[in-house]
């Protein structure tokens, strides 16, 4: 199965903590670094390579106005009817290169009775993985540290289904597009069990920019249920694919950065680094027009 780099992710997620919690008093990095029990040097270098910038640098992504700027940023793209072929670019990979299709009512009643699905585990930016496939597309990704407790969750949610160990090109694929290889990636598919409310909330979130958020308010009224913003919430806690369905970009319509069902840490992970990549391409195709 493809590999990520291999940084010591718990590390660098008790540091963004750290950061997080202390973000009004411009934390030392000696104070950081002790937050992630290595030296000063050690984690300047370890979160410079996961990151692309300093911690320094990576704590204005966690601040509040960031977040309410983001906020503006991604409800206007959710929002704007003109997302089509003009508006590509990087910001857009996951709305260009996934492509969600939901199980059929007899397999969603039948707890996947005739599927086979293959699992394995991979390492990634942002810790221990276990990806889940049907012959159709991943169906399920989710970040664990205990291998038991993984598969346990996934033979409850598929209880009637042939369940067994097994890497293939549907994991390769997504893998290389957590790590941002997008190159030369074909269109990841995912293979779904949900209500149709559900997919079509995934299915918004596919269209918030990276770098961007949005809140529960702006995925309620894309999907043309502007009241509903609370079982909208309900439909992205229950999102059964990390990062590629990318829930972690909703955040509260205050700038409050709201729960995560792999953990707050990795949401903040998660905004921060990508925020970072949005800034330093911008910076790179700046540059390169001069």
């Amino acid at each position: 199965m493809h590999r990520q780099p291999e940084i010591d992710y718990h590390r660098v997620a008790r540091g963004i903590g750290y950061i997080a919690a202390h973000f009004r008093e411009s934390p030392a990095l000696e104070d950081v670094a002790a937050a992630a029990h290595v030296s000063p040097f050690h984690f300047q270098r370890m979160f410079t390579a996961w990151a692309g910038v300093s911690p320094k640098n990576f704590a204005r992504y966690l601040s509040l106005d960031h977040a309410r700027a983001a906020l503006r940023d991604g409800g206007t793209s959710l929002l704007d009817t003109a997302l089509d072929a003009g508006l590509s670019g990087p910001g857009r990979l996951h709305d260009l290169f996934v492509r969600i299709e939901g199980m059929t009512p007899g397999d969603f009643a039948r707890g996947g009775s005739g599927l086979a699905i293959r699992y394995g585990f991979a390492d990634s930016l942002f810790g221990r993985l276990l990806v889940a496939s049907t012959d159709r597309g991943i169906c399920h990704m989710a970040f664990e540290d205990d291998a038991g407790a993984a598969l346990d969750r996934l033979r409850r949610l598929f209880p009637a289904a042939e369940i067994m160990a097994g890497d293939d090109r549907l994991h390769d694929n997504a893998l290389a597009a957590l790590a941002g290889d997008w190159s030369g990636a074909d269109p990841i598919r995912l293979h779904l069990r949900g209500t149709p409310f559900q997919m079509k909330v995934w299915e918004a979130l596919l269209r918030i920019p990276s770098g961007t958020l949005a809140g529960y308010g702006d995925v309620a009224t894309a999907i043309g249920r502007p009241t509903a913003a609370r079982a909208v919430a309900t439909a992205i806690a229950a999102n059964p694919v990390a990062v590629l369905i990318p829930c972690h970009r909703v955040i509260r319509q205050s700038g409050h950065i709201g729960g995560y069902a792999w953990g707050r840490a990795r949401k903040q992970a998660l905004i921060g680094r990508e925020a970072a990549a949005r800034d330093l391409a911008a910076a790179e195709q700046g540059a390169a027009r001069l």
